[in-house]
């Protein structure tokens, strides 16, 4: 009896010792899988680099950051629009409660890092939970628009989290191409904006400063489109409107002119007919050609101020403004005018600020103009 009490015991006791390894064992093959899994998962995931820092932009993150910080501490509290009707209506107040669109420029800092933080700083950042990036393509042949088929974008600040689950969503409703890698990272319209992106939510968002995959970003290359399909896109992109939580970034330049850009479009004080200049026009001394740029870029202002879709399509027509991002424009303006739930007002820009590059005197030189807008919704 006492031997097969011992027995027993023996026997039991060697049964648990099974169960206890048995479950280290697993906890193991557990932790070895997820570890596995983890590693997959990120050797899966893509991410664009930051293709154009080191030459339109500093590579270096300190820098940058520095750089960011004095373009935007010299932007102003507050101020009169630009715009014929805009700057009528008083002084804003920078940032604008509830500014949840911009349009700024893309070029290098050098040139329109200033501008650009105009808009970023008129913005008001700090419930924003997502922000959507428009910018036209330069280099890709497309009639329609394309989405990103990355996860993350790099920045010399740090990453930016792309929302790949409405990105998935928005690419099969809208019947969007998704862009390759290799397109995506050709592309400085959207490039240009991630690193104010990034430090406006660093100074502005609370979220994004305890984890910064907190406010994703949703990525939108526009193509070559026609009114109708700026109409047909912009009534798709219209119910993200009214929701507090999403900004929109509206990637442009304005007027690229000179004989390198196809455009000499020249438009007389006095009322005159319009002409492209050649070489060997003469320019009246008492309007320079860049009075001329700056008016037609002024029409353009306008024309966008408008809230009008087709105004602002009939004023390029008639000028043919080389704004390189009608088409994003054009495509948010008419989401704008098909959105619900929109207050009186909602969605019209107000220009803020207008630099170039240069200013032009002869034929044979070149500018491009930047612009920066603020828009509620």
């Amino acid at each position: 009896m006492q031997c097969s009490v011992q027995k027993l015991g023996a026997t039991k006791s060697h049964g648990v010792d099974d169960v206890q390894g048995d479950a280290q064992g697993e906890r193991e093959r557990v932790a070895l899988f997820t570890k596995h899994q983890l590693e997959y998962l990120l050797l899966a995931m893509v991410t664009r680099s930051a293709s154009h820092a080191g030459s339109w932009y500093t590579d270096n993150g300190q820098l940058l950051s520095q750089q960011l910080d004095g373009w935007l501490e010299a932007v102003p509290n507050s101020t009169t629009p630009i715009g014929t009707a805009s700057s009528q209506q008083g002084e804003v107040t920078i940032p604008t409660p509830n500014a949840r669109a911009i349009i700024a420029p893309h070029a290098g800092f050098s040139y329109s890092g200033p501008a650009a933080a105009w808009a970023y700083k008129s913005a008001d950042w700090a419930n924003a939970k997502r922000v959507f990036l428009l910018g036209p393509s330069h280099h890709y042949y497309l009639t329609g628009a394309a989405i990103t088929g990355c996860d993350k974008y790099r920045t010399p600040l740090g990453d930016l989290t792309i929302d790949t689950e409405l990105v998935q969503e928005i690419q099969t409703e809208w019947d969007l191409e998704t862009m390759s890698k290799r397109t995506d990272e050709d592309e400085h319209s959207l490039e240009m904006h991630l690193p104010y992106i990034y430090k406006m939510l660093s100074l502005k968002n609370a979220s994004f400063q305890n984890d910064t995959t907190s406010v994703p970003l949703i990525p939108i290359m526009v193509g070559n489109t026609d009114a109708a399909a700026e109409v047909h896109y912009g009534s798709l992109l219209a119910p993200y409107l009214s929701d507090p939580a999403n900004i929109f970034v509206i990637s442009s330049d304005f007027c690229h002119w000179g004989s390198r850009f196809r455009y000499t479009y020249y438009q007389p004080a006095n009322g005159s007919a319009a002409t492209q200049l050649r070489t060997s026009s003469r320019v009246p001394s008492d309007y320079p050609i860049h009075e001329s740029i700056a008016a037609v870029d002024q029409e353009s202002m306008d024309a966008v101020e408008s809230g009008s879709h087709r105004q602002f399509l009939d004023q390029l027509r008639k000028t043919g403004n080389t704004v390189c991002g009608r088409h994003p424009i054009g495509l948010f303006m008419a989401a704008v005018e098909r959105a619900e739930g929109l207050g009186e007002g909602s969605g019209k820009f107000k220009f803020l600020r207008y630099e170039r590059s240069s200013l032009v005197e002869e034929v044979k030189d070149s500018s491009v103009s930047y612009c920066s807008a603020f828009a509620v919704l």
